[in-house]
């Protein structure tokens, strides 16, 4: 089959848009600055070059066929697509523009988010489309322009800028601490034990830094979200092991506090990613160097 009839001109299909938003040709044609003829010769020679009606008349109506409005769902949202790729290149010339970025939700919830009013503050030409992601993924597969995730940072077709290190903290709600307290490591096994579905080995990992045998792990139920495990452990359900930088809040409100100081450094830290191009786009450098010096702000955390 020829490309070019599987790919009409942009002229064509703008017509053809108009015409099927107004159901008229004279009113696409006010829209577009032309004259109802034109309208009409290119959505006939787009009729013309896929070989199917797009449209009827009835009673001097014009009506979309099942074919037109199935075509026409289509293309308005790839020209929509088009539109704001074009804003976001237009905007991005200058400086201006929107991030996609992809972040844990936790991570987001509970330490970018309270601190985006400081970057709207500082560059409010910019504005970032906030998207929850778990796990690995490809940035341009899913449409992204940055991401956050944990890590070692050895992650392929991309620029990894670190953020924070990893340090998970042993918590536990008072309540719980009072009824069944964790006086020494081995004592944690008196407890369930929480995890998050995407980091099932930490628990393993602190049995071993602490020199316990695994087998008396008393593993409890899994969570997606680090931030749904946290709101498990204030209410009691067991004890958790959490980053410590995204439990503050609940350790100064007393919501939580540390079941044994016994933290564990996994040796992962929190990572910018962006594409690894070299002229990464205006708005991306500015994030980039935003995110950084807030990451090395010193902040005082429970165990310091």
């Amino acid at each position: 089959m020829n490309p070019r009839r599987l790919t009409p001109s942009m002229s064509l299909l703008i017509a053809f848009d108009a015409t099927a938003r107004h159901l008229s040709f004279t009113r696409a044609a006010a829209e577009l600055a032309l004259t109802q003829s034109a309208v009409s010769r290119q959505v006939q020679a787009l009729e013309e070059l896929l070989g199917v009606p797009l449209f009827r008349r009835n009673n001097r109506k014009l009506l979309p066929t099942a074919i037109g409005s199935a075509y026409h769902r289509e293309i308005s949202a790839a020209l929509q697509r088009v539109r704001s790729a074009s804003l976001h290149a237009i905007a991005s010339a200058t400086g201006r523009g929107t991030i996609d970025l992809a972040a844990l939700p936790t991570f987001a919830s509970k330490w970018l988010v309270p601190r985006l009013s400081d970057f709207y503050i500082k560059h409010g030409g910019i504005l970032i489309n906030l998207h929850s992601r778990i796990g690995q993924f490809d940035l341009s597969e899913q449409g992204m322009d940055a991401a956050i995730s944990v890590g070692d940072g050895a992650w392929p077709r991309v620029a990894s800028y670190r953020l924070r290190d990893e340090t998970l903290l042993p918590i536990i709600s008072t309540a719980l601490a009072v009824a069944t307290p964790v006086n020494e490591p081995a004592d944690i096994s008196r407890h369930l034990l929480l995890r998050v579905a995407a980091r099932p080995d930490v628990w393993g990992r602190w049995f071993e830094a602490q020199g316990l045998d695994s087998e008396a792990m008393n593993l409890g139920p899994q969570f997606e979200l680090t931030s749904h495990l946290i709101e498990a452990v204030s209410s009691g359900i067991g004890v958790g092991l959490v980053p410590s930088f995204l439990v503050q809040d609940e350790l100064r409100s007393g919501a939580v506090q540390l079941a044994i100081e016994r933290p564990l450094k996994t040796g992962l830290s929190y990572f910018l990613m962006l594409p690894s191009q070299s002229a990464p786009l205006p708005q991306l450098l500015t994030f980039k160097n935003w995110i950084l010096s807030m990451a090395m702000d010193g902040e005082t955390s429970v165990e310091d």
